[in-house]
């Protein structure tokens, strides 16, 4: 054997002369691989999310035949693999829950094979963090491909997006100033081809991430699904691979402080979800790399939104590749951002972004022409939130940024549901919508629960937002002026849990605090009679309830920290 098929992990299987190497070989061949095959090329695993009941990943199965075509084509030998999708539209009680066993999924998968390099195909919200936490805590040379959003939502001659069109459309059908009939029928117009949203909302802004962490090609995020050109970017990520594997690029190369914080400044400037909060902290908390909460204030709240697009603005996903895509807005910051820092490409984040053209200047506006000032994800702390909690300011109605009203508690989201609409609830547009319990542990998964619709008696008032908070996450796709990630959370005796009706709250974006105005002395009499909720008995979920960190550590597991690397393991016979 060669130096250089011993370099390769793969050969630890398929390169050995003996019995071992023969039944590897010899199985893998059963699939018509001839034996050149085995000849020390490098094996890229592809870790493939698709599955029917991840309707953002239905096209994976097509995607996926060109990432092997650009494999083969740089002589590598590609062998996908399978891993736990996780589908927001259908997945209860929530996909949040289950990222972490998807990411124990993807390495252990991973760490067992006879992998060199690995693609990931992600798409949907939790299979982006998912599979970046997982392959990072093998730090193999990886490399990652979204699936890419869908098309425009078209609805009687006007667009909408997925997800920011259901929360409003539903809100108006509550209000009675649209038709049920009307409703249903909007439902085959707006997810109308193969992709994940086409709003700003979590896929998009995890598709962002990637990119601007370094970690895909140029382009990946904002390429339409249906578009040829996802295709092409397929097939060079193919080709890409094999050469980092020749390289030895590894994550931990790429994914570095800076990195992390480009994305941060990234986000800011797309008005990106919240929830890349928690997905970013525990990513980087697999790679090692010391972020925390602080850092998303401090280092991008005041920074401009520049992206006209649902749920902050006007266009959507479609629109913002056809104006330049994310390159041309990363150009816009370039000031901004640690341009040295170096991507999956082989070249820095600066040489891919310094000729961006950008197309449409009403889609991506100039730095000095912000389409929102200061508008990055705000921290938030005080009694109420003592590890903080998480508000996006160009999502939120800026008359609510600074507001103190009473508090109306819903202890979960049965009560919530239960008693919204009921006309006799004490409640109007001044008050505070406090909910409990919907956090990592209590829903347990943190669950996107925490944008809760308002009253109907408001509603018809003709009031669409309120001050809302609680310790659940937010759809990327929703809008409104909603405290979330309050850390502590409820359900394991954090401030949250101790609110009552009637209490008053302060809200104050600016200053960023959230304080509850009830004494130090009532909140530790309050405490003495909280009793814990009830945990599971088995299982994944108990599990993940007894290990799960808190919303501001990424809500991460806590023995998943970190990573064991890619050390072959030992024989299978």
């Amino acid at each position: 054997m060669s130096d250089k098929k011993n370099k390769l992990r793969s050969q630890a299987w398929f390169g050995k002369p003996d019995k071992d190497g023969f039944l590897h070989r010899s199985w893998t061949k059963a699939s018509g691989h001839p034996h050149d095959q085995f000849d020390g090329r490098p094996v890229i695993g592809i870790c493939n999310t698709f599955s029917d009941l991840t309707s953002c990943n239905s096209h994976f199965r097509t995607l996926v035949e060109y990432v092997k075509r650009g494999v083969y084509e740089a002589g590598g030998f590609p062998l996908e693999f399978p891993v736990m999708s996780l589908g927001e539209a259908q997945l209860r009680p929530t996909a949040m829950l289950f990222r972490n066993l998807a990411s124990m999924d993807v390495e252990e998968s991973i760490r067992g094979n006879p992998l060199d390099g690995v693609v990931l195909l992600m798409g949907c919200d939790k299979t982006t963090p998912a599979l970046m936490m997982g392959a990072a805590s093998c730090n193999l040379p990886t490399i990652g491909l979204s699936g890419g959003p869908m098309l425009n939502g078209k609805f009687r001659g006007q667009d909408i997006g997925s997800g920011t069109g259901v929360w409003m459309m539903s809100e108006m059908v509550r209000a009675g100033t649209m038709s049920q009939e009307e409703f249903t029928e909007a439902e085959s117009c707006m997810n109308r081809s193969h992709g994940h949203c086409m709003t700003m909302g979590t896929a998009s802004t995890m598709a962002s991430m990637v990119e601007s962490l370094g970690m895909s090609l140029p382009e990946n995020a904002a390429i339409p699904a249906v578009d040829g050109r996802r295709n092409r970017l397929a097939q060079f990520t193919g080709r890409r691979i094999v050469q980092m594997v020749k390289d030895n690029l590894t994550m931990d190369k790429i994914m570095t402080r800076q990195a992390f914080e480009n994305a941060i400044k990234v986000n800011a400037a797309i008005g990106g979800s919240t929830n890349a909060v928690v997905h970013l902290l525990a990513m980087a908390g697999r790679i090692g790399v010391p972020l925390t909460l602080k850092d998303w204030d401090d280092l991008a709240s005041e920074l401009p939104c520049l992206l006209n697009l649902q749920p902050s603005g006007k266009y959507l996903m479609e629109d913002f590749y056809y104006a330049g895509g994310l390159p041309a807005l990363m150009k816009e910051i370039a000031h901004e951002l640690h341009q040295d820092a170096l991507t999956v490409n082989g070249k820095t984040l600066g040489e891919n972004i310094k000729d961006a053209p950008c197309y449409n200047r009403d889609v991506i506006t100039a730095f000095d022409q912000p389409f929102k000032p200061a508008a990055g994800i705000a921290v938030l702390k005080g009694n109420l939130a003592p590890n903080g909690a998480v508000i996006k300011p160009s999502a939120s109605s800026p008359h609510l940024l600074k507001h103190r009203g009473r508090a109306v508690v819903f202890e979960d989201t049965e009560d919530f549901r239960l008693r919204i609409d009921d006309d006799t609830l004490d409640i109007d547009e001044h008050c505070i919508m406090v909910l409990k319990n919907c956090g990592p542990v209590g829903y347990p998964g943190m669950a996107e629960v925490g944008n809760m619709a308002l009253p109907k008696k408001v509603l018809k008032k003709g009031i669409t937002d309120m001050v809302r908070i609680s310790d659940a996450r937010m759809s990327g796709t929703a809008y409104g002026t909603v405290v979330l990630h309050v850390s502590p959370e409820a359900s394991i005796g954090g401030p949250l849990a101790l609110v009552q009706n009637g209490d008053m709250i302060e809200l104050d974006v600016p200053a960023r605090r959230l304080h509850l105005d009830v004494s130090d002395t009532e909140l530790a009499e309050r405490k003495s009679q909280w009793k814990a909720p009830a945990k599971p008995e088995r299982g994944y979920v108990k599990l993940y309830v007894d290990h799960v960190q808190q919303a501001h550590l990424g809500a991460d597991l806590d023995f998943l920290v970190g990573g064991s690397g890619a050390d072959v393991p030992r024989e299978s016979h």
